[in-house]
């Protein structure tokens, strides 16, 4: 079955929480890669009675193409000679071989997140300077729909207009910045803190520190680039990575930030690692409960979690000063790369284990911010891949979600001084529902992101379907579908890849007073190695996405 091909999908019981389906048995017609009302009586059909139903899965966060990812992968010879990806056994077109890990190669992670049931997926954090690259990547990544996030808030001629007090200036440059790299939203990674840390001033901690003896804030710079965000119309709101990632006492930042940006929508992303109590140097404790409670209270915020998963890990991030302070601690091999007037980046491997006093922790926070949350479609499931663990790992991250029993067994295994203020240690009850897990894994992803077409099952919506036979192991149930249909193609039978399509490009082109353009220019010819005109990425496939 190929694109344009008609199928029903017939009994099988559908959450669909977009539409207010909950567990009924309906059929799924699919025609000309949509969802339509119905098909005539002779056409094809796929049983799934007793078998659950949903959109395809939608991944908000993680860091699958870009050229910070192509680095961790010269990090990790090791695993990919342990776990090779041979080309699957397609039956129409060719396959792929590659290599697995915690940073597969481009093909197979598109092939493995089709076997999961994922069909949309953003890479989260891409310097502007080196989204060719990205684009690259995605155009080897089969079987999901992808887009980038632009990296600012330590660039250069940004930092430069907030300075001048030009703040209608950079809504001007962050919607040109969007088109000229084929980005679909705004990311800022601890604003002023890179570009301090590359200049010499070890970091910002507070957010109103000033940035390389500039009269600019990281205060400042959330404030300017949220509200261009918001003023641009943008789908998805500026996607928020706090100052203090991953340092004793930090929820008092994340608190102050979103407390910055009240009654303004915004994400703030990976919370987990931005929910820490306790002091530097003085012990940590579990701060997850002060954050969500002000994240329930306020609905102009959504999160996705960035939930820890024990084992091996990879973590890449624009956050260079925390991956140095990583490095150091840990004595593992690392990248660190200066990206010119704009970003930098850090890559270490690590592995979270259960022994470990802050990787423990770090576990029991991320559940729970998704077992105090009030609100599903504001919190939603993420590992930061592979910050926190790989894609790969969100099937058994569901089955602590679902299963208490699952979950208290882990937590068990846990040594209890670990897990300092942590309300997981006093027992949560809470068991998510299967439409709840059909809401943080689809639905929300794509209302969080203004996915009109994705992440629901209604009349005109991406044909996008994945299909679970019921099982008691619910990581198992998870981690292999029996159907999966992308944009109308069945790519997934009986379990098995048997299709691999391109997918689309999500990206963006709001307008822009053509006046930056005469200003960028000067600027590039100033500063920057790289000339303006061979800035922009030329030649994307599919036309940006229209802004609401």
């Amino acid at each position: 079955m190929g694109e344009g091909a008609r199928l029903r999908l017939v009994g099988g019981t559908l959450h669909d929480p977009a539409n207010g389906v909950d567990g009924e048995e309906r059929d799924v017609c699919i025609a000309d890669g949509r969802i339509v009302a119905s098909l005539p009586a002779g056409a094809p059909t796929l049983d799934a009675r007793g078998m659950v139903v949903m959109p395809g899965g939608v991944d908000i966060h993680a860091h699958f193409a870009s050229s910070s990812c192509n680095h961790a992968r010269r990090l990790i010879p090791d695993e990919h000679a342990a776990d090779p990806a041979p080309a699957p056994a397609l039956s129409e077109g060719e396959s792929r071989s590659g290599s697995g890990g915690t940073v597969p190669s481009t093909f197979t992670t598109g092939y493995r997140y089709a076997g999961l049931g994922y069909t949309t997926a953003f890479d989260a954090a891409v310097a502007p300077l080196l989204a060719r690259h990205s684009h690259a990547e995605l155009d080897d990544t089969p079987c999901v729909d992808g887009g980038i996030f632009a990296l600012m808030g330590n660039d250069e001629y940004l930092l430069r207009q907030i300075e001048r007090g030009e703040r209608d200036r950079a809504r001007d440059y962050a919607a040109w910045l969007l088109g000229a790299v084929g980005a679909y939203a705004v990311k800022i990674v601890n604003p002023g803190g890179v570009e301090a840390w590359k200049t010499g001033q070890r970091n910002v901690t507070g957010l109103d520190d000033e940035v390389s003896g500039r009269q600019v804030t990281p205060r400042a710079i959330l404030e300017t680039l949220t509200d261009a965000a918001n003023r641009l119309g943008l789908p998805h709101p500026v996607h928020i990575h706090c100052n203090n990632l991953g340092v004793a006492g930090n929820a008092a930042t994340t608190l102050a930030s979103m407390e910055t940006l009240a009654s303004r929508r915004a994400h703030f992303t990976h919370l987990q690692f931005h929910c820490y109590g306790g002091e530097p140097g003085k012990g940590w404790s579990s701060a997850a409960a002060p954050v969500i409670e002000y994240v329930n209270a306020h609905p102009e915020v959504s999160v996705d979690v960035g939930q820890v998963m024990f084992g091996p890990a990879m973590t890449i991030t624009a956050d260079a000063p925390v991956e140095y302070l990583l490095h150091k601690s840990s004595g593992r091999r690392w990248t660190n790369i200066d990206i010119e007037l704009e970003s930098g980046c850090g890559i270490v491997p690590l592995a979270y284990k259960e022994k470990a006093a802050v990787s423990a922790l770090q576990w029991a926070v991320g559940l729970e911010l998704f077992l105090l949350s009030q609100d599903p479609w504001r919190v939603v499931l993420s590992t930061d891949h592979p910050n926190g663990g790989s894609f790969l790992s969100y099937p058994a991250l569901i089955q602590l979600l679902m299963d208490r029993a699952v979950r208290d067994d882990r937590l068990a295994q846990l040594n209890p001084r670990f897990l300092a203020g942590s309300a997981l240690a006093d027992g949560l009850a809470r068991e998510y529902t299967l439409n709840e897990i059909a809401i943080v894994t689809r639905a929300g992803p794509a209302r969080l992101l203004g996915l009109r077409d994705k992440g629901h099952l209604g009349v005109g919506a991406d044909a996008d379907v994945t299909v679970y036979s019921r099982d008691p192991d619910i990581a198992k149930m998870f981690s292999t579908p029996r159907y999966v249909v992308k944009g109308g193609t069945l790519i997934v039978e009986e379990g098995q890849l048997r299709r691999a399509p391109a997918g689309k490009r999500l990206r963006l082109a709001p307008g822009y007073d053509d006046a930056i353009v005469r200003d960028l220019r000067k600027h590039f010819e100033a500063y920057s190695t790289v000339s303006f005109d061979n800035y922009p990425v030329r030649g994307l496939r599919d036309a940006p996405v229209g802004i609401p």
